[in-house]
């Protein structure tokens, strides 16, 4: 008789801290876990810097009195979200296996550690600690640029999600922007949302017509950019009616950040590429990604291209119907 093979369990890791937006990162965490049978680890860190300057906190009996006051928070702060409504009135949500991990150190590179075997990182837009401004080197924008896996900034204050559901995903011709089209197909068909691809393109502006004449033109029409963006989604997606079915291409004239910002409102979630390396030194993301992530309506899924250290198989969590 043939053994049956399993898979193996699908795993989530959350950072967690005590603030609102790491509970609202929390009640994602287990509801896509609730949606897809997997394991949640949710990962908290105390501070060791000041451990150096103070003689009585170098006494190790302190240490471990910080860390267990610190674990003792965390768990404590699961089981409540686990009793909210919004997990509670999830089917599985409520009863996801949580693992508690304690660190020592800053939270951004333990979490981007644990992204190593991760199928899904979720973090809060802001912690405790989290600037109002583009701050770098926050929590956030850390792991969506350094994760090993796909990850979601979700944002306490996020607009409620409107019906029908949608997914919007920025769409050019692009690798990243190619790989984060079929993570949104992925992520939508759990939900049954529908998935707008939006291209932002920028509209010819001439002083006169002859500078069409004397040069060649800038920018383009919405209807070319409507076809350039079919053209897209056909290559990546396959042309059959299966394979398309729920994507609709979208054109819109302006900056692709703001242009993607006002596309999500009241969508499930937002999708964007990210850039593996860029021309500054340490910044990873591209300025539309850093955008969407500081200042998306919905939660943000952070895509890297296929075949890279940070790209991953897709389709390996679902998102969670809430909005």
């Amino acid at each position: 008789m043939e053994s049956v093979v399993h898979p193996p369990r699908q795993r989530i890791v959350v950072g967690i801290d005590g603030s609102p937006g790491a509970r609202a990162a929390l009640v994602w965490a287990l509801t896509a876990a609730g949606v897809r049978g997997a394991d949640v680890e949710a990962v908290t860190a105390f501070p060791v810097d000041f451990y150096w300057s103070d003689a009585y906190l170098l006494d190790p009996r302190r240490i471990d009195t910080i860390r267990s006051d610190t674990a003792s928070r965390a768990r404590a702060m699961i089981e409540e979200t686990r009793q909210e409504p919004a997990v509670a009135g999830r089917p599985g949500a409520a009863d996801v296996d949580v693992r508690l991990t304690v660190v020592a150190g800053p939270p951004a590179a333990h979490l981007v550690q644990r992204s190593g075997d991760a199928d899904l990182l979720v973090v809060g837009s802001r912690g405790r600690g989290g600037l109002r401004s583009a701050a770098a080197g926050s929590v956030a924008l850390h792991c969506s640029a350094h994760a090993a896996c796909p990850v979601v900034v979700v944002h306490p204050s996020a607009v409620p999600a409107t019906e029908p559901p949608r997914v919007v995903v920025g769409l050019d011709n692009t690798e990243h922007a190619r790989a984060a089209l079929a993570a949104a197909v992925e992520f939508a068909g759990p939900m049954r949302a529908r998935v707008d691809a939006v291209l932002a393109y920028e509209a010819p502006n001439y002083w006169s017509d002859l500078y069409a004449v004397v040069a060649p033109p800038l920018g383009e029409s919405r209807e070319h950019a409507l076809r350039r963006g079919e053209d897209i989604v056909a290559d990546v997606l396959g042309s059959g009616p299966v394979e398309r079915g729920g994507v609709r291409v979208v054109a819109v004239e302006g900056h692709p950040g703001q242009v993607l910002v006002h596309a999500a409102q009241g969508a499930r979630l937002l999708v964007v590429g990210s850039r593996s390396r860029n021309q500054l030194q340490g910044v990873v993301l591209g300025s539309v990604a850093l955008h969407c992530v500081l200042h998306g309506p919905c939660p943000v899924l952070v895509v890297h291209p296929r075949g890279q250290r940070h790209g991953y198989a897709l389709g390996a969590v679902a998102v969670p119907t809430s909005g």
